[in-house]
């Protein structure tokens, strides 16, 4: 492609110190700021541009055809950057796909997970739906990601599977709350089956008591890609991976906090104080 003439910093993107401002706090910022400039603002890139159609995704004020219609525009600038084209709110992006051959398709991806969410609001999907979603969202950033870091093709490809699935299913497992407050519910149908809960509800699953077991079954799912993740990183890889092992150590600490709470009701937000996340990005800069 050409990122030539038409590119706009990423300064120049709605919202970009706001986004800066939300996540100054953030595991997500440390790691970020660990960085060099050049993969640092490339990063910031890849954020601004998922919060962007996130934020589409989860406007419920807006009808869901609308919605649909704005990521379909999205689509749209990031084809017309990849042909070298005027690529509208997507050009922001180029100087990263320029540097670190990015991949449409990656991007692409990100955009189909968050019409998953705008199609209709996930309820209990099957394990197969989940996996994709957990794969749009996620391990698509992961890929993106794994080329700012430097890796090669497939310890890449392996640590983006395994750390987005890792990160995912740990979101899911936090936010439960959150997203049934907006009409969703992303534990798998047959996981609270399994637990004796039938209703995809979100209220009503939340509000049963046997939704803890449903729980700690998808927790040790999210621990698997924790532990495989790991032994990847431990091997070396070539590359910069500080950022993705302090986003592993940061999760991974999540996980085990919440596991020891429970998700039976009442639940509580479980968080990682600033003190704790200092002492996680101190303990992965000596690993590094």
């Amino acid at each position: 492609m050409s990122a030539g003439g038409g590119a706009l910093p990423l300064q120049a993107v709605p919202e970009a110190e706001a986004l800066r401002a939300q996540v100054s706090g953030s595991s997500f910022y440390a790691a970020m700021r660990l960085m060099p400039r050049r993969e640092r603002e490339a990063m910031f890139a890849i954020y601004a541009f998922c919060r962007q159609v996130d934020d589409i995704a989860d406007d419920g004020t807006r009808p869901r055809a609308l919605r649909a219609r704005e990521l379909d525009r999205w689509r749209a600038d990031l084809a017309a950057l990849y042909a070298g084209a005027p690529a509208g709110r997507a050009a922001f992006l180029a100087p990263a796909v320029r540097d670190f051959g990015l991949r449409q398709a990656d991007f692409l991806a990100v955009i189909d997970g968050m019409a998953m969410d705008v199609e209709a609001d996930l309820r209990a999907p099957d394990e197969a739906t989940l996996d994709l979603y957990c794969d749009r969202v996620a391990s698509a950033v992961g890929r993106l990601s794994t080329r700012v870091f430097g890796m090669e093709e497939a310890p890449g490809l392996a640590l983006a599977r395994d750390l987005g699935r890792a990160l995912q299913l740990t979101n899911i497992l936090r936010d439960l709350d959150e997203d049934a407050a907006i009409g969703r519910l992303y534990l798998p149908a047959e996981l609270l089956r399994q637990a004796g809960i039938e209703s995809d509800d979100p209220a009503t699953v939340l509000a049963d008591a046997r939704v803890e077991a449903a729980c700690r079954v998808l927790a040790g799912r999210a621990e698997a890609y924790f532990a495989t993740a790991d032994r990847l990183l431990r091997g070396r890889p070539r590359g910069r991976l500080l950022a993705p092992r302090l986003m592993q150590a940061v999760y991974s600490a999540l996980l085990r906090d919440m596991r020891a709470a429970g998700w039976a009701p009442p639940r509580r937000r479980v968080r990682i104080g600033k003190p704790r996340l200092l002492a996680l990005v101190a303990r992965c800069w000596l690993m590094r």
